[in-house]
């Protein structure tokens, strides 16, 4: 597998660590990535309080152990269990031995969700480590942000620091999430929800047409390796079981599903043999090999079938699609609406997190903000009031194809009817007629709701309607929405988004490339680029980019060298 970092040049900008933080009961080792400054562009303020050391800057990172690991030679062994203590501490777990693997559940009459305990007031270990991992960007970087924002920056340190206690709170309340299941013991935890960074979820799985479990656990390494928060596995054809138990034992982030999916390929693709039974035991059978986090289409039901007519693009969520199917065939309600009380018994007896799915979301721009739409997510806020009833963590998925003047309505609308629960939306697109490039117009959707306090984006591909993502589809998406993402946290007032912004601008006015390409969202990108447009420079090891024009301008045109020339 390719490093998402090849450069011998970034190699030496860009490291991996994990900072120790000493919580409650245990040590927690927060991952990051480290940047090494050029001391040419460090302010003399932080030099003369630094005098030992040039200071770093730390980013947030998603990556887990990839990127210090090097490749995968077994992805049959899994990355290090760092959970595996922490459910000791959980008197309601009972271990069960099935066909050879060890399976957590709750006892009976008991309840292991992370809401359940946050009620409570109990802070897990979880919650714990979504504070510090929340923090980090801000508790490693005081020197940066004091010279920054100077007398003001207790200030923002006090209020941008997330403590164990308000994360407890937050989860208490339903307005943030920790996808976290009790069999997903390689998880590092992540929050999802306000007051947090914005979020991004990246797609993978394999068709009927193409794809195989060993290309779907590079995919998913390689979207944490680009920044993606969530992993989906929407695998749709053969070996479904063995790509999910592959994925999760490798995965650092949480892995949702679309249990349909499975269902569907059980009943031999035919939505007609479909039982609550079966579907009940795939619920089961995915939460038991440690899925974090369901999309369940219980909010369409069959009074909403009628309102689908008038729309131009029908259905078009696979899920939505199939559970309509299933309703028209067998003239019942939608059976994970009418069993949904069952559904949430067995959510919380493994935490898994619910994403009510979306299965009326509007497939082009002249269906947006319809009816149908809007039913379905007053339907999703009557579910999640049921699901907290079990204490169960709740998620809303929203859409779509949505023109931009419409998609603040979407938000406001939800915030509304949900109670502020986290909002989880696929863009929206805002045209149909960009393919090829739906990557863009759909980031372009995702950064205004995600400004607006959308907690993740779903990421699209440029395959989106058009072919199954490779492995660089893969990368241009995630990156794609890690812009949406930071440019929504920095929208939303995050100290920690706009500090990098600030340290961008200072290496541009110094005329530092290497620290440029180090605080880009795609370093090995924007060096490479840098590269092709300057074959002069050579990286040796020897040569080093020390030049203060870029190409686009020249020598005598460049404006900030033109500036400094004038001081």
């Amino acid at each position: 597998m390719n490093n998402f970092i090849k450069s011998s040049i970034l190699k030496s900008k860009i490291r991996k660590e994990y900072v120790n933080i000493k919580g409650k009961d245990f040590h927690f080792f927060i991952p990051v990535k480290k940047i090494r400054i050029n001391e040419s562009i460090i302010p003399d303020e932080i030099k003369t309080k630094s005098p030992i050391k040039t200071p770093e800057y730390y980013i947030y990172d998603t990556a887990g152990p990839y990127e210090s690991m090097g490749e995968l030679s077994d992805f049959q062994i899994g990355i290090p269990k760092i959970r595996e203590e922490w459910m000791k501490l959980r008197e309601q777990v009972q271990i069960i031995q099935k066909e050879n693997k060890t399976i957590r559940k709750a006892k009976h009459g008991e309840r292991v969700t992370q809401r359940y305990y946050a009620k409570k007031g109990i802070i897990t270990p979880e919650m714990e480590y979504v504070a510090y991992r929340e923090s980090i960007e801000i508790t490693q970087n005081k020197i940066w942000i004091e010279w920054l924002w100077k007398e003001k920056s207790e200030e923002i340190i006090e209020k941008a620091v997330i403590s164990p206690e308000w994360i407890c709170k937050q989860v208490a309340e339903g307005k943030i999430i920790i996808p976290a299941n009790i069999n997903h013991p390689e998880l590092e935890p992540m929050g999802i929800g306000q007051g947090l960074r914005t979020k991004i979820n990246a797609n993978i799985g394999n068709s009927a047409i193409r794809s195989g479990i060993k290309e779907e656990v590079e995919k998913m390494i390689w979207a944490v390796m680009c920044g993606a928060d969530t992993v989906m596995d929407l695998s749709t054809g053969e070996e479904i079981e063995s790509i999910r138990e592959a994925i999760i034992r490798n995965s650092p982030v949480p892995i949702g599903t679309v249990p349909i999916y499975e269902v569907l390929e059980k009943a031999e693709g035919n939505p007609e043999n479909i039982s609550w039974e079966l579907y009940r035991d795939i619920l089961i059978q995915q939460a038991e090999q440690g899925v974090d986090y369901f999309t369940i289409h219980a909010g369409l039901l069959e009074e909403h079938l009628p309102l689908v007519e008038k729309r131009l693009a029908g259905i078009v969520s696979r899920g939505g699609a199939i559970i309509a199917q299933w309703m028209k065939e067998h003239k019942q309600q939608n059976f994970t609406y009418t069993h949904w009380d069952e559904i949430c018994e067995i959510l919380s007896t493994y935490d898994v997190a619910v994403s009510i799915g979306d299965g009326l979301r509007p497939g082009c721009i002249y269906d947006a903000n319809d009816e149908a739409q809007f039913a379905e997510l007053k339907i999703q806020s009557e579910l999640a009031r049921r699901a907290d009833k079990f204490d169960v963590q709740v998620m809303h998925e929203g859409p779509g194809h949505i023109p931009m003047n419409k998609i603040l309505d979407n938000i406001e609308i939800q915030k509304d009817l949900c109670n502020s629960a986290p909002f989880y939306t696929l863009g929206p697109v805002v045209t149909d007629i960009a393919t090829g490039y739906d990557h863009i117009s759909s980031a372009i959707g995702a950064t205004l709701i995600g400004s607006a306090g959308t907690a993740m984006l779903c990421y699209v591909t440029p395959k989106e309607h058009i072919g199954l993502p490779d492995r660089e589809d893969v990368r241009e998406g995630v990156i794609t929405y890690k812009i949406s993402a930071h440019a929504s946290d920095i929208a939303k007032g995050l100290p920690s988004a706009f500090l990098r912004d600030c340290l961008m601008a200072l290496a541009r006015v110094k005329f530092s490339w290497e620290d440029q390409f180090a605080l880009a969202l795609d370093p090995e990108k924007s060096l490479k680029m840098f590269m092709e447009s300057n074959p002069c420079i050579k990286e040796n090891g020897e040569n080093k980019i020390n030049q203060n024009y870029c190409t686009m301008c020249g020598p005598k045109f460049c404006a900030m060298k033109l500036s400094k020339t004038n001081e």
